[in-house]
Order: structure tokens, then sequence, then C-alpha cells
């Protein structure tokens, strides 16, 4: 089955601004991709840009979609592996982009099997529980968040931190004062502390019962990881320290992390994914899904991996909730609440209206 044309949008999504340690987002950076192949089935495949994280933004990705796609353009479907290593011999890095056409493989490949996605990867249906998250804030403001969110049936709340240990110490003292005993705490600093900082701040906020620490440390950082964990109190997360597999097998060799976080756009893709949960696995560790600001239509594809692999035991797939105003999505997921529900149509099972589309800046190669 010969690859045969790619449509490949500018997929933005305008979102309430959302703020990190690392900067703010106005609206989601993401790229579609929809290819066409000589035996009628389509595949289609989303990743969100987070430039502050991956150094990638919409306007990259876009360009870089062109080349894939001509670098594709009559060549087999079914060769997932030898597809996805022309990408990564034209150019180093640029997982995001990648992980759109990673993507859009392995929908085909569902599809020609008749299967939907967590089948085809081998998965069975399970309880996905999603986290949701709370942007930087006031300590008022994200108190209020934590409540609402709670009221409406979350038993996970994920707090972003990292600004300044003073005004996280109180961000946290807000938000569990104002929550249930039972109420989980994760929290994310996106790599916006000191060494220092780390040390102090963990040590600190182990009185309000946290359930682990994301990415404490810029990367560079990432030899005193070891030290940090003997350190802290809360278990450490690594996130953007943990890219491919590789990263994964350094991280675990050193005593680096307690868990790591896999997102399909920091990492390439299902994949890759599946490579750094193998990894994890053998180690005895388990793993998050997390995501970046995908639509619905590539947090499918997210449920449907997290269904398929058993070492993945948190979830942090909240984008659709945290501020977008539009959802384009035909078919895919529903929440029901905190539980993330999908049907067995074949591949992925979500598509995008295509008067969403037409109204975007695109290209057909």
């Amino acid at each position: 089955m010969k690859l045969t044309a790619f449509e490949i949008y500018k997929y933005s999504i305008p979102i309430e601004p959302f703020t990190i340690a690392t900067g703010t987002m106005h609206f989601a950076q993401n790229i579609l991709v929809r290819a066409h192949t000589d035996a009628g089935i389509t595949g289609l495949g989303e990743c969100s840009a987070f430039p502050m994280i991956v150094g990638e933004t919409q306007a990259t990705g876009y360009e870089m979609a062109k080349d894939f796609a001509a670098i594709w353009k009559g060549k087999s479907a079914d060769d997932i592996a030898g597809r996805l290593a022309e990408l990564h011999l034209y150019t180093a890095g640029n997982y995001t982009i990648k992980s759109a056409f990673d993507m859009l493989l392995y929908d085909i490949a569902a599809k020609q099997a008749g299967q939907p996605l967590y089948q085809y990867l081998g998965g069975e249906r399970r309880k996905i529980e999603t986290d949701v998250t709370i942007g930087i804030d006031t300590a008022e403001n994200m108190a209020a968040s934590a409540v609402k969110f709670q009221d409406q049936g979350f038993n996970i709340i994920k707090v972003k931190l990292g600004k300044s240990p003073a005004a996280d110490l109180e961000r946290i003292a807000s938000i569990r004062k104002a929550i249930r005993p039972e109420t989980q705490i994760r929290i994310d600093a996106n790599q916006g502390w000191t060494f220092e900082e780390a040390v102090y701040t963990l040590g600190q906020l182990a009185q309000y019962n946290i359930a682990f620490c994301e990415q404490p440390m810029r990367t560079y950082n990432d030899e005193l990881l070891p030290e940090l964990c003997q350190l802290s109190p809360i278990p450490i997360m690594a996130d953007e320290s943990v890219y491919t597999h590789r990263d994964a097998q350094r991280i675990l060799k050193n005593k680096a992390a307690r868990y790591i976080n896999i997102k399909f756009a920091k990492s390439g893709g299902i994949n890759e994914a599946i490579l750094i949960n193998q990894v994890a696995e053998q180690q005895g560790v388990a793993c998050m899904l997390g995501s970046m600001m995908e639509s619905r239509l590539a947090l499918t594809a997210n449920v449907h991996f997290a269904m398929a692999f058993t070492n993945l035991a948190f979830f942090d797939l909240d984008t659709c909730l945290l501020g977008q105003l539009a959802d384009p999505v035909t078919g895919g997921f529903k929440y029901n609440g905190m539980q993330l529900e999908i049907t067995d149509a074949p591949g992925i099972g979500a598509d995008v209206e295509q008067g969403y589309l037409d109204k975007l800046e695109h290209i057909t190669i």
C-alpha cells in the first residue's frame, strides 16, 4: 500500500492563556497531516508544538512536514520502521513534527487491520483516569481552580510551579487547604528551579502529601538528579530529561528518577513511546503518559496507547479541558468526568471537520 498524497494544515486552536514556568501560550500550535494511499485508506496524524520545551514551532513543523511528505510520497505505508528511519536520517531531532507522521502510519495500519488502534497495539480496554492541570497564577486563583475541578469530580490535580520557591510554597499550601485531603496533588516545575531551590522546595512541600514532582531542574543539570532523588522526600519524575529511549536508559541507569513521563510530541510518536516504555518496564519503573496542547484527535491516539501498555500508571491527558475554545474533532474519545472513553472504530477513530480545516493555511503534497 503506497502513500500517494499528503494534506498538511496549520491546525491552530484558540485557547485561554496557559502559563508554565517557561512561558505562556495563547493558542495551540498544532499541525495536522492527512495521508492518502492507493488502497483508499487515509491516515491522520496531529502534533502540538511547545517551543519553550521542544524548540519547535508550528511554522518550523509546517515547513519540515512538506519535506517529510516529499520523502514518503510513493513509498509503502506498511513499513513503519523504514519510513521513520528515513525521517531520522533526514533531520536530527524535530520529534514533534515526526510524531504526526508516525501517528498517521499507525492509523493506516490499524485501519487496514480493521482494528481500533489499542487492539492493533496489543491492548485491551481498561480504566484510564486523567489528572487535570492548573497553570501558574496567584495562590488564591489556583486554589479556586482546584476546588472547581474537585467539584467536577476530578480526583487528581496537577499543579504547575517553578517561578519562585516562596510563591510555589504559598500556591501549594493554599490548594491543599482548599481541597479534600484525599484529592491527589502532583506538581510540575517545568525545569524552573535550581538544584538548591529544588532541594529546599521539595523538602518544604513534603508536608502537603505530594504524589511526585515532574522535572524540577533544567536538563543541563541532569547529573544532579541522582543526588536530588536521594535528598527529596517527594519522588522525581523525568519529563524533559527523557526525549528518547536512550535518554530513558541513561536516566534510569544513573538512578536519576523514580518515574518517566512519555509524550508523543516530545519523543517522535508511538514507535519511540513504545521503546521508552519498554526500557522503563524492564527496570520496574512506571510511566506517565502526558500531552502538550493536542486536540481530541491526537489525544484519542494517546488513549489508545494508554490502553495498550499496562506499565503506564499515570495519565495527564487533559489538554482539551485547559481552555481550548474550539473542538472541531469528529468521533474520538470522550471525557466522562475524569474517565476517558473511546469507541472501537478502526484506527484512531477520529477526524477533523473539513470546514474548520479549509479556513486554515494548508498545502497538498
